[in-house]
């Protein structure tokens, strides 16, 4: 194997890295690991030039998500650091003391009695699949994340008296542990907002109230998957869906997104005796897309002959702005109790995220089911938090909020398509969206969306590259803008920021 040239007097020899693809460990981790300890071993010098993420990933035949991951991790400890327009060089602050240690180093992932030894193969899988930039939770909101909606305009006043009014004299049972599927009003409320709104046929019985969407498909997953289980998914997709399905040791099916939404003939062509088809038909995560009818008839068709279920996400469908919201995919499957799609949504891109209350809509046939494996899972979530929420949908705060909200973010998206236009119609182009919480802006002149994001986050503006959400490599760049939460003055702002990135680069 060819050493890689870096700018020192001394090459950067691939061969030290030990990546193996047979090992039950993932490439991300390994790569990690290695190039780790060749750092602290002196094998890679400090201050030299690591490959680019391109040139590393083509030599060590691995995607190029597996490589900036592991860059990402270094960087984040202190390993590693990035220079924007420069790339990414071994720190060199790090003492040579620590460089040169004589004793080796135990490796976490790949060492006998190590930790990692006593953790599952579908752990490590897990743990390997991005979520988003770890390196931000828990900070305050800025511009351009996604997933989080309008904090300024929650109506926290109506919430707390409704709160204060719950607590003032509790009945015992919202102190107690409640019903594992869900209180009752709640599952009540949601269920008749559903048929209203969206078109879901189904009974209070059939709403299963969770810990918000992703509860709600690792649920799904670890009830319906066996390891192995071939899973169509959208791609580019939602990386969270992605990593509950690796934790059920489901095969994912990666299937390609056009004009009309996830390619059933492609998903077919792939793997026909698919298990299960995640999708999110409403309004595409990340690209916005909308499944058109004779797609979701097709899917429904496939589903039906192959006796596969589909997982319908419908994670923001409430914010359309051209119109009444697309019905969901659920309500035109009229085979009755042989319904095959499981519906989810959340109330934290709607309301705020820390609530974190979420619901399944079940067939009947599987309601019993789910509900026990609540009961044996997660048990119960806290009553009184769901009491609060059954008030504010019944008494007509939750549709006044949705009405304000999707004047309000459709006027942010104006904002920002505008500020775009105005500050970098040279090199990225946005379309207004017809529903959602973010934009992607696609990028001119073959700029790397990685490269871009980096950029931008030494700026102090958080994107997300396109080519991150995919599992087959992306012929086309992009950067995925969250608004939802920035008012106008912080949107500007968000933009001149990432024009000052492009121009550093």
């Amino acid at each position: 194997m060819e050493p890689i040239l870096v700018k020192q007097a001394t090459a950067f020899d691939v061969a030290i890295l030990s990546i193996d693809p047979t090992q039950a460990v993932s490439l991300y981790a390994q790569l990690y690991t290695t190039l780790r300890d060749a750092i602290l071993a002196g094998q890679i010098s400090s201050g030299a030039r690591l490959p680019s993420t391109r040139d590393l990933a083509r030599s060590l035949s691995v995607s190029r998500n597996t490589v900036t991951a592991a860059f990402d991790q270094l960087v984040a400890e202190g390993y590693l650091e990035s220079r924007v327009g420069d790339g990414t060089y071994v720190s060199s602050a790090l003492p040579d003391d620590l460089l040169h240690a004589r004793t080796p180093r135990t490796s976490i992932f790949t060492q006998r009695g190590s930790t990692a030894a006593l953790v599952s193969k579908r752990h490590h899988s897990i743990a390997a699949t991005p979520m988003g930039n770890v390196q931000t939770e828990g900070t305050p909101p800025r511009a351009f994340r996604t997933g989080v909606p309008a904090l300024d305009a929650f109506p926290h006043d109506v919430w707390a008296r409704l709160v204060a009014r719950r607590w003032r004299n509790p009945p015992p049972e919202l102190l107690t542990y409640g019903d594992a599927a869900g209180y009752g009003p709640l599952r009540q409320a949601v269920a008749q907002y559903l048929g209203t709104a969206r078109g879901v046929h189904c009974t209070a019985e059939q709403v299963l109230i969770t810990a918000g969407s992703q509860h709600a498909l690792d649920l799904i997953a670890h009830v319906l998957l066996d390891p192995g289980d071939p899973v169509w998914i959208e791609d580019p997709g939602y990386r969270g869906a992605r990593a509950a399905l690796l934790g059920a040791g489901a095969k994912l099916v990666p299937v390609p997104l056009d004009a009309e939404g996830l390619s059933v003939v492609a998903g077919i062509r792939a793997e026909p005796h698919g298990r299960m088809a995640y999708i999110t038909p409403s309004h595409q995560y990340p690209t916005g897309v909308t499944m058109s009818a004779s797609r979701r008839l097709a899917l429904l068709e496939w589903a039906h002959s192959s006796k596969a279920w589909i997982l319908e996400d419908d994670y923001d469908s409430e914010y359309r702005y051209h119109g009444r919201p697309l019905p969901a995919l659920q309500g035109i499957d009229v085979q009755g109790p042989q319904n095959r799609v499981l519906y989810t949504g959340t109330f934290s891109k709607v309301l705020f995220p820390g609530l974190r209350l979420g619901y399944l809509v079940a067939p009947l046939s599987l309601t019993a089911v789910f509900t026990q494996a609540l009961q044996r899972g997660h048990r119960y979530l806290s009553a009184m938090d769901q009491a609060v929420l059954a008030d504010f949908i019944t008494e007509g705060h939750f549709a006044r909020h949705i009405r304000r909200m999707r004047t309000l973010y459709a006027s942010r998206q104006a904002v920002l398509i505008d500020a775009i236009a105005q500050e970098l119609a040279s090199v990225l182009t946005v379309d207004p969206a017809p529903a959602g919480l973010h934009l992607v802006g696609w990028l001119k002149n073959g700029l790397d969306d990685e490269i871009v994001a980096a950029a931008a986050a030494q700026q102090g503006v958080e994107v997300m590259p396109l080519s991150s959400y995919s599992l087959w490599p992306e012929t086309r760049q992009g950067l995925v803008l969250g608004y939802a939460m920035l008012n106008e003055q912080e949107i500007v702002t968000g933009v001149q920021r990432l024009h000052r990135a492009l121009v550093s680069m």
